[in-house]
């Protein structure tokens, strides 16, 4: 079964960049080179910045450049946890020691949070998605990222207008994937700790315990405070899609920025950045990995009141 949970969030997390969630500018469309052909209208200056909609490497305009990312940093992944588990000693050292290092530290963080019950059910979820994101955004930080790929020559030089790779967490695709998966799993699991009805009646449900007019006030503004608790909900896998996107696009702007300020000093000016952009990157993993854990946890815990209640 771990297997099987392991598989399903890779395969997702691989095909989802391909979701058509960011519309291509027109200005772009007419001046990306096609493919075995030529520019049918070239720019008349290279577009300075990140284009916020992931290029396309093929005719099909399936697979990605960020796509291609997600598929190396995964694949890098599986094989750098297959070969540091090949022959496990109860001493570990080399791979071995800093993979279960990893794991085990993940583990622990998390159950201080959630509890040892249900950080043995969501931690096969919560782990994947913090080391995926964190070295996703570093292979983003590689030099060649963004800046190896197809283009014209301009006045300044080769200007990349179709990059080869780019970072995978730039991508709203990738991002959006991440958080409506976890909602569909924030809903099995809540339907596994509550039952439908107990689902129901945490939403509308009355809290505490009252007697009287009293209870049935309680019942009327608890039932309304439901729908904004819905709306909160739905509203959820949006904030994590876009806060990931935000703040690593940003990042990746800020670097290409920096790049073109100064000419000459291209190569120099970025490298402070790029420490704090590692920064950035460990922050956000752990926000969205924090973040999702604590909504899980606050649909899957319930004071001791309500479990009597449910019983």
């Amino acid at each position: 079964m771990p297997s099987m949970k392991s598989f399903l969030v890779a395969l997702i997390l691989l095909a989802a960049p391909a979701l058509p969630f960011a519309a291509e500018r027109p200005e772009q469309a007419a001046a990306a080179p096609v493919p075995g052909g030529e520019v049918d209208k070239p720019a008349a200056h290279a577009e300075h910045g990140i284009p916020q909609k992931a290029e396309p490497l093929a005719h099909d305009r399936f697979i990605t450049n960020s796509m291609l990312v997600t598929w190396i940093v995964a694949l890098a992944l599986i094989l750098f946890a297959r070969y540091a588990t090949r022959q496990m000693r109860e001493v570990p050292s080399g791979a071995q020691n800093l993979w279960e290092w990893l794991v085990e530290s993940l583990y622990d963080f998390l159950e201080g949070i959630i509890g040892q019950d249900l950080v043995k059910k969501t931690f096969w979820f919560f782990a994947t998605v913090f080391i995926f994101i964190l070295f996703t955004t570093g292979f983003g930080l590689i030099p060649g990222v963004g800046t190896i790929g197809w283009g014209a020559q301009g006045e300044h030089g080769f200007d990349v207008m179709r990059p080869l790779l780019r970072g995978g967490n730039a991508d709203l695709n990738m991002t959006a994937a991440m958080a409506m998966l976890f909602f569909f799993f924030w809903t099995v699991w809540a339907l596994q700790a509550n039952g439908v009805k107990g689902f129901f009646l945490h939403l509308f449900g009355p809290k505490g315990e009252s007697t009287g007019a009293l209870k049935l006030l309680l019942v009327v503004i608890f039932f309304l405070v439901g729908f904004l608790e819905v709306f909160s909900i739905l509203f959820r896998p949006v904030s994590l899609s876009f806060r990931l996107f935000g703040n690593i696009f940003a990042g990746e702007n800020m670097l290409e920025a920096m790049a073109n300020l100064v000419p000459g000093l291209g190569w120099l000016l970025p490298v402070p950045f790029y420490f704090m952009e590692l920064l950035v990157g460990l922050v956000q993993a752990l926000v969205f990995m924090l973040l999702t854990a604590v909504f899980t946890m606050l649909i899957c815990m319930h004071e001791e009141g309500q479990e009597k209640a449910h019983h």
